[in-house]
């Protein structure tokens, strides 16, 4: 009875030292084709930064007779900044908005029309938007006040974001050789200070399309090359 009991476990105790054996060989290959450890990350250098287009977003929002809060964005645009992460208050930054890129979807041609029209943004006439900073305000250890000047439509009046600095790295062997940064910002005008008063609402209603634009602004900006990297093109 013994041995018929060892020879059918026998089997049993085979197979269950095999199959620990195979994992065993799994986990060694597993280990021997893991991908490499992350290189360290280094802070980013101060230089001149250009926007990512792939990594940026320029959004508008204004009420809608009351309704609703209309979304819209602006899709071609750019900006080159100038950035030393141990002194942001001497930053300086510049960015270029195509006004026609105004993107509204599915909006009907009778709106776009008077959108990009002589109406509103007069996109023949006035094809870009400019903003130009002239003086950054600490608020926190990385929020900022950027104040400077919005040229739109013909008139340049004064505009202050609100911006935090969310980071940044000096660059990734074979990956990023490049130093990059990110924002998040947030500002807010009205479109009659600019000239485009068509279609404000009457004092005490909502019938119309609101004079108060918000921005909302996420950006990454790519920097100077990693040493290492120097003169190899991105």
């Amino acid at each position: 009875m013994r041995y018929t009991i060892r020879t059918v476990l026998h089997p049993f105790v085979a197979g269950a030292v095999a199959a620990l054996l195979g994992m065993h060989g799994i986990a060694s290959r597993a280990a021997d084709t893991a991908p490499p450890a992350m290189p360290p990350i280094t802070a980013p250098t101060a230089g001149v930064y250009h926007l990512d287009k792939s990594h940026a977003s320029l959004l508008l929002r204004v009420s809608h007779m009351g309704f609703s809060t209309y979304t819209t964005r602006f899709s071609r645009f750019d900006a080159s900044l100038t950035f030393d992460p141990n002194d942001i208050p001497a930053s300086k930054l510049e960015a270029t908005i195509e006004s026609a890129s105004l993107a509204m979807d599915a909006a009907p041609k009778m709106c776009l029309d008077i959108v990009k029209g002589p109406q509103l943004l007069d996109t023949a006439k006035y094809p870009q938007i400019v903003f130009r900073s002239e003086k950054i305000r600490m608020t926190g250890a990385k929020t900022f006040e950027i104040a400077g000047t919005l040229a739109l439509h013909g008139v340049t009046r004064p505009l202050v974001l609100t911006a935090t600095y969310n980071g940044g790295y000096g660059g990734m062997p074979n990956m990023d050789p490049h130093a990059r940064i990110g924002f998040s910002a947030h500002g807010a005008f009205k479109r009659s200070d600019f000239g485009m008063g068509f279609g404000v609402p009457a004092p005490g209603s909502t019938m119309g399309v609101g004079d108060l634009i918000d921005v909302t602004i996420e950006a990454e900006f790519s920097g100077p090359a990693l040493k290492a990297a120097a003169g190899k093109s991105h």
